[in-house]
């Protein structure tokens, strides 16, 4: 059974099996319904979201924030943490001035301007208070690099609890994988960053998930140079170094902001990064389009 919709910016896909017609069918529902929750409360498109509210007051006073929301950023800050600001949701501070659609770039001057305001450590949250608040003005927070990953952990949960025992959740580039696909693993495929048709590597799973991210989703070209949504937190320019990232673990909110870290990190310190954490795995096709894999991979493992 399968389902689809357009969220988030992206394509959802549900594909589950369920002995219960019907009951698939809810369950399917229910995922998507809970897709279009978290796009509500995390859109900084909408700007009646709570995430569009925190960026607009937080430099202001500390602003009000759902215990989910709270909890959201506090994973994002330690993956900050982790990554030493290679993944910082702040670098919506200067990210927010590109537009792709339009081709529109910020000049040298406009990020000097704003880089300043992107420092995940301008964001502090208070959890006993349930509020969020900046340092600085000017910064704004975007989560895109990790809300994903957990939309769709959400909805595997939404699924377990419903029964269903084989299914795959995915949003854009990223999905959780629950249990096996009925006796077999699943197999999803790492896409030629340049030939959309092209595979350049299959990655069988079971229970597990995996994110992608990649300089060929939204990006425009100008003078041999492309300009993509994975900004270097450090420059707020795109990262360069490589042109996909695809992370393997056991939960997908984490390989969602890993694989946009490692991208930043680029080959060495990203590989460095995946190979000292455990249950974790990475294919990383570098900008000159050779591949790379993390050591669990190498020696099979």
């Amino acid at each position: 059974m399968r389902s689809e919709a357009a969220i988030m910016g992206t394509n959802i896909n549900v594909e589950l099996w369920h002995e219960d017609e019907e009951c698939g069918e809810e369950a399917a529902v229910a995922v998507i319904e809970e897709m279009h929750r978290i796009d509500h409360l995390m859109s900084t498109y909408k700007p009646e979201s709570e995430l569009s509210r925190i960026n607009r007051d937080a430099a202001i006073s500390p602003v009000a924030a759902g215990h989910e929301l709270v909890g959201l950023i506090q994973d994002a800050l330690a993956l900050s943490e982790l990554t030493e600001g290679a993944f910082d949701i702040t670098y919506a501070s200067v990210g927010y001035m590109y537009d792709y659609r339009q081709r529109r770039r910020p000049d040298v001057a406009e990020i000097d301007e704003k880089l300043p305001a992107v420092d995940y450590r301008h964001v502090v949250v208070d959890p006993q208070a349930g509020t969020i608040s900046f340092k600085a003005t000017g910064v704004r927070i975007d989560l895109g690099g990790i809300a994903k990953g957990y939309a769709v952990e959400q909805g595997v949960e939404i699924l377990r609890a419903r029964g269903v025992q084989h299914a795959i959740v995915t949003a854009g580039g990223d999905s959780r994988i629950l249990g096996d696909r009925r006796g077999r693993p699943w197999v999803v495929g790492v896409r030629d960053p340049r030939n959309r048709g092209k595979i350049v590597a299959r990655i069988p799973l079971v229970d597990e998930a995996i994110s992608t991210s990649g300089d060929y989703e939204r990006y425009f070209e100008e003078d041999g140079v492309r300009y993509h949504h994975i900004i270097n937190p450090s420059t707020g320019k795109s990262a360069g170094a490589v042109r996909s990232v695809t992370i393997v673990g056991p939960e997908a909110t984490r390989t969602d902001g890993l694989s946009t870290s490692v991208f930043v990190l680029g080959v060495h310190a990203g590989m460095e990064l995946v190979n000292r954490l455990p249950d974790v795995e990475a294919v990383i096709v570098d900008k000159d389009g050779q591949l790379f894999y993390s050591s669990g991979f190498e020696t099979g493992t």
